[in-house]
């Protein structure tokens, strides 16, 4: 085992990490409006005035795993308006394409531990051009393309510093802290550099649901020069900054005179050390003591030049002599723990990657780690609102989440993008722990777990969508990503060190989801559901979670896929805790039931001979069920219609041998229940290796999908599967009801609709987590069929290839949109040539979703949640290849 290894089981460890968000303005939990308008109740004007109920914001931002205490850097280049805090970016209604950061930076490193951890900020040595983004972005609209801030020319002849910051455990309680600034500019530039140490403020709420005492800790500049920490609950620090630095404190509260126009507040507010360094003001405390300090740093660094910082807050206690000397061993430390981080990677990465793979895995394994948020909302304290503290508006008590009032989480959380999704989303979160299992399956398991506690989970068993609306309805991947971090775990390990605890909780807690989903989501009782949008925005052709009056409502060709998918990947859990416990046979027995009547409906939907299948077009289609019981059919060729091929499981026939009474039960449907056996795959006739295959798909419905998916004039792009047909670029899809015509039409990256605001995105982009899952089925598929069973691949090549050959193929596309191309470019920078330069070319940024036609990045630019999954796709490549 590596160092890093042996620290995983050690909490310790793990107290502090990268768990200040990149944003808390503009989100849910900071909304006290009375219309609910978190974007502009909170904005990143007021942010720097405004003190945070619910958590911490900064740039590369550290904190304890409560975040009572945090450790983030500040910059000023002389000509800004405002110290550089926090990152800028648009809200919804300011983007042309909704939100978006506009800022560049870069995670590049890090381990689970976060014992090293190393990013990068890009800062402009001219006045950073807030409103020019906010103007030109307003004019354009959805057809044009987003404003960046590359595009305003201000990183042009290289007039900006990269300011790496780098952190470094000497131990559990003593973090080490870099800033190197390059000046990579053709003249000498002035830079200020301001690391800062801050309280979060749980003084002035009244008590707080997360633990934290109520009361006010200090930070103190001692004799010494340095600044002493006195929290009785976090307990001592002492924070050295090396060198001479001018220290500014002030206090983590909010400016009231700047906000509201009254003085009854802090003398030397949030923004005091804003004020004092852009400004000269008198704002920052002579006495040198308060709950927010900064070691002001200023340089004027030459051309090419660079100038670094240090600094190391320790709580004293087992280390004397780092009271002395703190910087004496500072770098054989970094370098150490650097070293470390290197041999951990060495024993995760395939040996046989190229270089350039491995870069790019190790920035997504290192964004998914800075992605890591101390995440705090109790409902109902929000909802009601804090005893030294205004009431919230009436309307408030019926608004958003007013229904989970159980829900209160206060934890360290994976993040899909702590800029631009500063909050849980419960599908994304599955696909994070698939890919954390890699690098932490603790962790993996501690988060998957997490979700579906009774702090999360509602008593009627839904889970929380997101802040936003947590009633609304994602889809249930919890299941896979359960059974898939058990099974790929059981891979690494020896024989009987299997965590059937582990899959034995998750089992128990999603049984209550799964009867949440089959008591709430299926309208008519027949085994056909819906759930909305389910996680795919507009992609369909009206809105779906729309409620019709007269009754009618959506029947979903994915809804349902998902479920077949959720009875599946139950039924297979079930069959492995059966090893153990003969009364889960009886349990995967019941899902397997499901699962088969779920089968047949799909395709013979109450007996009417009508389903969601399409016998002519060999293709799944949602379905709209009037009032009266006649339905309409939308013809139109999405992502919709492939995701039935998740709902696949190969059984082993040994797994079959172990459950005579599973294997009975199987048989007793084919002949007892034909209608519905033969809509699936015929799972009594063996494959490759005596395995069972159970499948929505029989092998000719897998090809007359497939003909479409491996088209590229459909679905297949150079660089993945789109979520919409290209056919509909030149021929729209239409559809008419009630004398309104709806229309959808291909558009490779950002969407021309704005039926779910900004971020309306799926009408045909290449999106990550769909494209892993079609990946892996058709390992899956090939697992059963082997190399009997070939495609044309792409469509019109007259190349015959198995599914294996397929799945492969697929996923190096996927791997091309961050890997250096011929030309040396990576598709997912776009075009603009800055991206080429050798201070921008090898760092990666993982985008929410790429162009259908070129691959270009597109919005959130730090999703590496579930764009990560290139990660675990390099790690298959050459696994697949042994």
């Amino acid at each position: 085992m590596t160092i890093e290894q042996q620290r995983l089981d050690d909490t310790i460890w793990r107290l502090w990490g990268p768990y200040v968000s990149d944003r808390q303005w503009g989100t849910v939990r900071e909304d006290y409006s009375s219309n609910g308008d978190a974007w502009r109740y909170t904005t990143h004007d007021i942010a720097r005035s405004y003190t945070y109920r619910w958590g911490e914001e900064g740039i590369a931002g550290i904190s304890d795993d409560r975040q009572q205490l945090c450790l983030a850097l500040a910059l000023w280049n002389g000509k800004d308006p405002i110290l550089k805090e926090r990152y800028f970016g648009l809200t919804n209604s300011e983007g042309n394409h909704g939100e978006d950061v506009k800022e560049l930076y870069y995670y590049l490193d890090n381990i689970p531990t976060h014992s090293y951890q190393r990013m990068l900020y890009k800062y402009p040595q001219t006045a950073y051009p807030y409103q020019w983004l906010l103007d030109e972005n307003r004019k354009r609209t959805r057809l044009d393309p987003e404003f960046e801030l590359l595009d305003t020319g201000i990183f042009d002849e290289d007039r900006y510093f990269d300011v790496f910051v780098e952190y470094a455990k000497a131990g559990p309680k003593d973090i080490l802290m870099t800033v190197t600034a390059h000046n990579r500019g053709p003249e000498a530039a002035e830079l200020h550099l301001l690391p800062t140490l801050w309280f979060r403020n749980t003084w002035i709420f009244g008590d707080d649901s997360d633990g934290v005492p109520n009361y006010r800790p200090s930070l103190v500049l001692q004799p010494n020069g340095t600044v002493s920490v006195e929290d009785s609950d976090l307990g001592h620090y002492v924070l050295h900054a090396e060198g001479q630095p001018d220290w500014l404190f002030c206090e983590n509260e909010t400016n009231q005179a700047r906000l509201y126009d009254t003085h009854s507040g802090s003398t030397y507010p949030k923004d005091g050390i804003n004020d004092h360094v852009v400004q000269g003001a008198n704002t920052v405390n002579p006495d040198h003591t308060g709950t927010k300090a900064a070691a002001h740093y200023q340089f004027t660094i030459e051309a090419g030049g660079s100038a670094q910082i240090r600094l190391r807050l320790e709580a004293p206690g087992t280390a004397v002599a780092d009271l002395i000397a703190p910087f004496t061993e500072f770098d054989q430390i970094i370098a150490q723990r650097k070293e470390e981080a290197d041999e951990f990677y060495a024993h995760i990465q395939p040996e046989e990657a190229t270089p350039d793979e491995k870069l790019v895995q190790r920035q997504a394994f290192a964004g998914m780690l800075w992605s890591k948020q101390y995440y705090y909302y109790d409902v109902s304290r929000w909802l009601a609102g804090d005893p030294n503290n205004p009431p919230p508006p009436p309307e408030r008590a019926l608004g958003r989440n007013h229904t989970w009032l159980q829900l209160i989480n206060a934890a360290v959380i994976s993040m899909p993008d702590k800029w631009e999704y500063p909050w849980y989303a419960a599908w994304d979160w599955a696909f994070h722990c698939v890919n954390l299992a890699i690098i932490d399956p603790g962790f993996a398991k501690q988060q998957l777990m997490m979700l579906t506690n009774e702090w999360f989970m509602h008593p009627n068993g839904q889970l929380p969508a997101y802040e936003w609306n947590f009633s609304d309805v994602n889809p249930p991947v919890q299941a896979w990503a359960a059974w898939r971090i058990y099974h790929s775990e059981l891979e690494r390990k020896p024989p009987g060190e299997e965590d059937r605890t582990f899959l034995r909780g998750i089992f128990h807690k999603l049984m209550l989801n799964f009867t949440w989903w089959v008591n709430r989501k299926d309208e008519a009782g027949n085994n056909i559901f819906e759930g909305g949008f389910l996680g795919l925005d507009n992609i369909g052709v009206f809105d779906r979670n729309t409620v019709f009056p007269d009754g009618s409502h959506l029947e979903q060709a994915d809804g349902t896929s998902w479920m077949a998918m959720y009875s599946l990947n139950m039924m297979r859990i079930a069959l492995e805790l059966a090893k153990h416990d003969l009364v889960y046979d009886e349990m995967a027995t019941k899902f397997f039931d499901h699962f088969l009547y779920i089968a047949g409906a799909i395709t013979n939907i109450g007996d009417t001979h009508v389903g969601l299948w399409d016998e002519n077009e060999g293709f799944f289609y949602d379905q709209l069920r009037m009032n009266d019981g006649s339905v309409q059919r939308m013809r139109v060729r999405t992502l919709v219609g492939l995701i039935p091929m998740f709902a696949v499981e190969v059984l082993e026939d040994e797994l079959m041998k172990a459950n005579p009474a599973f294997l009975k039960r199987m048989v007793w449907f084919q002949s007892h229940r034909p209608d519905l056996y033969n809509q699936v795959s015929r799972y009594t006739e063996k494959g490759v290796d005596e395995k069972r295959l159970l499948s929505l798909l029989r092998g000719f419905r897998l090809k007359a999908i497939l003909s479409k998916m491996l088209d590229e004039n459909e679905f297949l792009s150079p660089h993945g599967i789109r979520a919409v047909s290209k056919v509909y670029r030149d021929h729209p899809y239409e559809f008419t009801l009630d004398n309104t015509t709806f229309r959808l039409t291909y558009t490779p990256a950002e969407s021309d609709s704005g039926m779910f605001g900004g971020n309306s995105n799926w009408r045909g982009p290449v999106w990550m987590p769909t494209n892993y899952l079609i990946v892996e089925s058709l390992y899956r598929f090939y697992g059963y069929f082997g190399d009997s069973f070939t495609v044309e691949y792409p469509v019109g090549s007259g190349q015959q290839v198995t599914l294996k050959e397929v799945a492969s193929g697929l996923a190096n596309r996927l791997i091309s949109l961050f890997t250096k191309d011929e030309a040396g470019k990576r598709p997912a920078f776009g075009q603009h040539s800055k991206y080429q330069d050798p201070h921008f070319r090898d760092y990666v940024l993982f985008y929410e979703y790429f162009d259908g036609d070129n691959g270009r990045g597109v919005g959130a630019s730090h999703q590496t949640g579930w764009t990560g999954l290139v990660a675990e796709l390099i790690s298959r490549k050459y696994a697949n290849l042994k």
